[in-house]
C-alpha cells in the first residue's frame, strides 16, 4: 500500500445481509422452528454478518430466539413497533444502534382491501445508526422496508409477486403505493447521504429490478444495487415478465438464477414454491442444478452508498462492492423445508483507495489496466470495452437462440477477445450452443461471468468514479408515467368512494323501513328477521361507510401530496421552478 496514502477507517469490510422471514403469525407453517433456524443459519455465516435487515418478523418471540442465537455475532438489535400488529422488521447488528426511528409510509396498503392485512400492519422504514469507527463520519445509516403488498390472507406464498395484480384487467392495484413508498424511503436515504455517512438501504421491495419503483430510488438518492454492480446483466424479472421476455433469452436453470439473476424470490430450489405434495415430505425431494426455472425472480435488495464524504478525513477513500450473493439455501436440519420462501441477499463492501489497484479478487493488476486502456482505444471506433455488449467478445447466436456459430472457440479468442483479457484471466470461457441453458461453471476461485460483467465487478475503481458522478435524474416522460399511475388509481378510488357511499345511505334507509315494519308487523318472527336483517345490512354499510368517508379520504390526500411532489420533481427536472399550483 502507498505510505502516502491516508489510513482508512478501522473497518474496513462491511458484510451484510437481508432476508424476507416470512413470520407471520398463525398463517406461516412451521414458523417459529424456521424462524429459530434462521438464528442459527446467521450465527453460523461465513463471512460472519456485521448487519443483518430482517422483513416479516413479526413476533417478539421469533425476534428474541433470533437474538440469542446470534447473539455473539451480533450483539445488538432492535425490532421495530408500529401499526395495529407491528411493521415486521428488525434490525441485527454487531455494533451500537446509536439512534432509530420507525417511520410510517404515507400511503400503507388499500383500505378497499383491508382483509389482506396490509392496511394495518404499520408498513414504513425501521431507521437505525450505527457506529462501526471512531472518526466523525464513520456511521452506517440503515435504512430497512418491506413494500407493499406484505401478504394476503387468501394468497399463498408460492403466488408470482406482485400478488394483488388484477389478472384479467392487466392492472396491479398497489402500483401507486409501491412508488409512494420508494419516492418516501429515496427521501429518508437522500438525507443520510447528504450528511455524509455510509448509507445500507435494504429489504422486500416486492417488485423487480429497473421497475419503476427500482428507477425512483437509484434516481432520488446515491445509492446503487449491490447486484447490478456485480451483474449489470441480470434479469429483470422472471422470464414470465414482460420486460424478461422482450430480451428474447433462453429460460434460465435454478442454478443459474441463483448465480447470475439473483432470484431470491419463487427460485425451484426453494420448498414452498414446490406443489403441496412435494411441500409435505420435502427432505425426499432433490431439484437438479439445471431444473428450469421460469418463475424466479428478484424482489430483495441491497443499495448502498461510497459514503465517499469520508474523503474529507480519507481523500480518496470509498465503499465499494466486493462481492454479492445468494445465501440462507439451506433446509431445516428436521423439517427439510427452506428457511423462509424467500432466499436472502448477501454483500461485503470494502473500503478501497481510488489510487489503489483492487486487491485479491481483483484480476487487473496496474500494467493489465493499462494494456486494457490501450486496447479500447484501439477497438471500434473508441468505444470502451466497459461499454461494449456482451455479443461484442461472445460468440454470435446463428437464429437468436444463443448457440455458437461457424466459428470456433478458438478462432473466436484468437479474433475478438484482447489479449490483455487473457493475460490478465479474465475471459474464461463461454458456453456453447449445447449447454446455452446451464448455468455457467462456477468455483471458488474464479466465477465465470461474461467480459463486461468482470470489467464492471472487478474495477473498483470504476464504482468510485460512477459513485462521485451526479445522480442521474429520471426524465419527464417517466414523471409522467408516474402522475399516471397516480391518477389513474386515484380515479378507481372515487369510484370505490361513491359506491361505498351510495351502499351505506341505501342501508341506512333499508334500516329505517325494516323500523318501521317491525312497528307493524303482526308477528314476533318476523319482526325478528326484519331486525336481523336491518342489523346486519347496517354493520356491513357502516363499514363501507367508513371506508369511503374517512379512510379512502385520507388515502386520497396522502396520493394528492405524492402527486404534488412528482409534478414538482417533473418541473425541476424540465427546468422550470416548480409546479404551477
Amino acid at each position: 500500500m502507498d505510505s502516502s496514502l491516508p489510513l482508512p477507517a478501522e473497518l474496513t469490510e462491511l458484510n451484510i445481509v437481508t432476508l424476507n422471514c416470512w413470520g407471520l403469525l398463525y398463517l406461516s407453517k412451521d414458523r417459529a422452528s424456521r424462524l429459530a433456524a434462521i438464528g442459527q443459519a446467521l450465527a453460523a455465516s461465513d463471512p460472519a454478518p456485521h448487519i443483518v435487515g430482517l422483513q416479516e418478523c413479526w413476533t417478539q418471540e421469533d425476534y428474541q430466539a433470533i437474538r440469542r442465537a446470534t447473539r455473539f455475532v451480533l450483539p445488538y438489535g432492535k425490532f421495530y413497533h408500529s401499526g395495529a400488529f407491528g411493521g415486521g422488521l428488525a434490525i441485527l447488528s454487531r455494533w451500537p444502534i446509536q439512534e432509530s426511528s420507525m417511520v410510517r409510509y404515507p400511503l400503507n396498503g388499500r383500505p378497499t382491501a383491508f382483509f389482506r392485512g396490509d392496511w394495518f400492519v404499520g408498513k414504513g422504514v425501521a431507521c437505525a445508526r450505527i457506529r462501526y469507527g471512531k472518526g466523525p463520519n464513520e456511521v452506517v445509516e440503515v435504512f430497512n422496508t418491506h413494500a407493499d403488498p406484505p401478504f394476503s390472507f387468501l394468497l399463498p406464498p408460492l403466488q408470482t409477486h406482485p400478488a394483488y395484480e388484477d389478472h384479467k384487467k392487466g392492472v396491479d392495484t398497489y402500483s401507486a403505493h409501491r412508488l409512494s413508498q420508494a419516492w418516501e424511503f429515496s427521501k429518508l436515504v437522500r438525507g443520510a447521504a447528504e450528511r455524509g455517512h455510509l448509507v445500507v438501504a435494504l429489504g422486500d421491495f416486492n417488485d423487480v429490478p429497473l421497475s419503476l419503483q427500482h428507477r425512483i430510488l437509484t434516481s432520488h438518492a446515491p445509492v446503487r444495487d449491490v447486484w447490478r454492480v456485480l451483474h449489470p446483466d441480470s434479469s429483470l424479472g422472471s422470464a414470465q415478465h414482460d420486460a424478461e421476455r422482450a430480451r428474447r433469452r433462453p429460460i434460465p436453470t435454478a442454478e443459474f438464477n441463483i448465480r447470475e439473476n439473483g432470484a431470491t424470490s419463487n427460485n425451484a430450489y426453494n420448498t414452498w414454491r414446490w406443489p403441496k405434495k412435494q411441500q409435505k415430505r420435502p427432505a425426499d425431494v432433490t431439484v437438479a442444478p439445471d431444473t428450469s426455472d421460469p418463475r424466479g425472480q428478484r424482489l430483495d435488495y441491497i443499495f448502498v452508498s461510497s459514503g465517499t464524504s469520508e474523503s474529507e478525513r480519507h481523500p480518496g477513500w470509498g465503499w465499494v462492492v466486493k462481492d454479492t450473493r445468494v445465501g440462507m439455501l439451506q433446509r431445516h436440519p428436521e423439517l427439510g423445508c427452506s428457511l423462509s420462501d424467500h432466499f436472502s441477499v448477501e454483500a461485503t463492501l470494502i473500503l478501497h483507495h481510488s489510487s489503489l489497484p483492487s486487491p485479491g479478487s481483483n484480476p487487473l493488476s496496474h500494467e493489465n489496466t493499462a494494456a486494457l486502456a490501450k486496447s479500447s482505444t484501439n477497438n471500434d471506433n473508441d468505444q470502451s470495452l466497459a461499454a461494449k455488449s456482451d455479443s461484442d467478445y461472445h460468440l454470435k447466436p446463428a437464429d437468436g437462440g444463443g448457440g455458437d456459430d461457424a466459428t470456433s472457440m478458438a478462432e473466436t479468442r484468437a479474433t475478438e477477445i484482447p489479449e490483455a483479457f487473457l493475460t490478465a484471466g479474465i475471459y474464461l470461457q463461454t458456453p456453447t450452443a449445447s449447454d446455452s441453458h446451464l448455468p455457467l461453471r462456477h468455483n471458488k476461485q474464479k466465477s465465470t461471468t461474461t467480459l463486461r460483467d468482470h470489467l464492471l465487478a472487478t474495477s473498483y475503481k470504476a464504482q468510485l468514479q460512477d459513485a462521485a458522478q451526479p445522480v442521474a435524474r429520471l426524465p419527464p416522460s417517466t414523471y409522467d408515467e408516474i402522475i399516471a399511475v397516480v391518477q389513474a388509481y386515484m380515479a378507481r378510488e372515487r369510484s370505490q368512494r361513491r359506491w361505498r357511499s351510495h351502499h351505506f345511505f341505501a342501508w341506512v334507509g333499508v334500516t329505517l323501513a325494516c323500523y318501521v315494519g317491525v312497528w307493524f308487523s303482526p308477528h314476533n318472527y318476523v319482526a325478528l328477521i326484519l331486525m336481523l336483517l336491518s342489523s346486519l345490512g347496517l354493520v356491513a354499510g357502516t363499514i363501507d361507510g367508513l371506508i369511503a368517508l374517512l379512510f379512502i379520504g385520507s388515502e386520497m390526500r396522502a396520493l394528492k401530496e405524492f402527486e404534488w411532489e412528482i409534478m414538482n420533481a417533473k418541473a425541476h427536472a424540465s427546468g422550470a421552478g416548480g409546479p404551477a399550483s
